[in-house]
């Protein structure tokens, strides 16, 4: 009995063997040829939103250098969980990739459970872009300033009311964000996304929101609304409003990031592909120039950049959530 075993523990040993030798040859040599068949971004929201209009600008710039077809693939629902998830679950052979954005850092704080580890179950690829916001009122509106605002705020505990875009989305966090920079207090009505909240602003049902730049540009252009400030820098496409790191609240700094990422396990020669590729398409030119002119901020960045990018915004938002008893909608 021990004899028999023994010889199924060598057979067993020596299957291991191969198998080991046979995927470590396997692996180098399907990065070598990656792609070989089309590959799908997920876009985890419906076609025409900010993450949509960017996944296919960018597919449709490095398609031709990929050298296979790269489609959109919209998997919606969950606040983002149902598309994400589906790359977490994905054959990590980089064949789907997740075109994530700022949810992808605020939901583990946010919602209670997730199907996925947002640390562990995915290898970001490259943070591409950020969308900023800009706080704004309407054109009657009687602030003219940011410090007009807070000082309005702190005179009339309570008053001031603020349109919400949607508990735990970047202009509601941002919101969030300067009530906690300024020490102000405001009633936070709640609207079914920014294009409601907009017009409850234009409306002048509210005092102020906070809106991306794209979805506000025209209005302040019109006339019908006026920014205050904008997260992180100023805008070149509004360049006339200060940034709120001018305004001493650097904090706020809620942005809509776009990155893509992979899942845990994908071999590196496919993610430094991919990550070269996406990285030099938003910095080339004539490319940058589009999307900066669509309200995207290029930026490109390394594997391990995003990475700690993605520790950071997880840790920060976990604290203005519990801050502010945030719970999602």
């Amino acid at each position: 009995m021990s004899k028999a075993i023994d010889m199924h523990r060598r057979a067993w040993l020596a299957g291991a063997a191969a198998f080991s030798g046979t995927t470590l040859i396997a692996g180098p040599a399907m990065a070598q040829n990656y792609p070989a068949r089309p590959v799908r971004i997920i876009v985890p929201y419906p076609p025409g939103g900010g993450t949509d209009v960017f996944a296919r600008l960018l597919a449709a710039k490095i398609e031709a250098e990929f050298g296979q077809a790269l489609y959109v693939d919209n998997r919606t629902g969950g606040a983002s969980v149902v598309g994400t998830r589906t790359v977490a679950e994905a054959t990590p052979d980089g064949y789907t990739i997740g075109m994530v954005d700022s949810a992808f850092t605020i939901n583990p704080s946010l919602l209670k459970e997730l199907p996925y580890d947002t640390r562990k179950s995915f290898t970001p690829v490259s943070l591409l872009s950020r969308t900023q916001l800009i706080l704004c009122v309407p054109e009657a509106s009687p602030f003219k300033t940011t410090q007009d605002l807070v000082a309005h705020a702190k005179a009339n505990p309570g008053k001031l009311t603020f349109a919400s875009a949607g508990n735990g989305s970047p202009p509601h966090l941002a919101g969030e964000q300067f009530r906690q920079a300024a020490a102000i207090e405001m009633v936070t009505v709640p609207y079914r996304g920014g294009a409601p909240a907009l017009t409850g602003l234009l409306s002048g049902a509210v005092d102020f929101t906070v809106s991306t730049v794209p979805t506000i540009q025209s209005q302040i252009q019109a006339g019908k609304a006026r920014g205050l400030a904008v997260t992180r820098g100023r805008t070149p496409l509004l360049p006339d409003i200060p940034g709120m790191d001018e305004l001493g609240y650097a904090s706020v700094d809620a942005t809509s990031d776009m990155g893509l990422v992979v899942a845990a396990g994908t071999p590196a020669p496919i993610v430094e592909k991919l990550q070269r590729l996406s990285a030099a398409a938003v910095k080339e030119p004539a490319f940058r120039d589009t999307l900066i002119q669509r309200g995207f901020q290029p930026i490109g960045s390394t594997s391990e950049e995003f990475r700690v990018y993605i520790e950071g915004e997880i840790e920060k938002w976990a604290k203005v959530i519990a801050a502010g008893n945030i719970k999602p909608d």
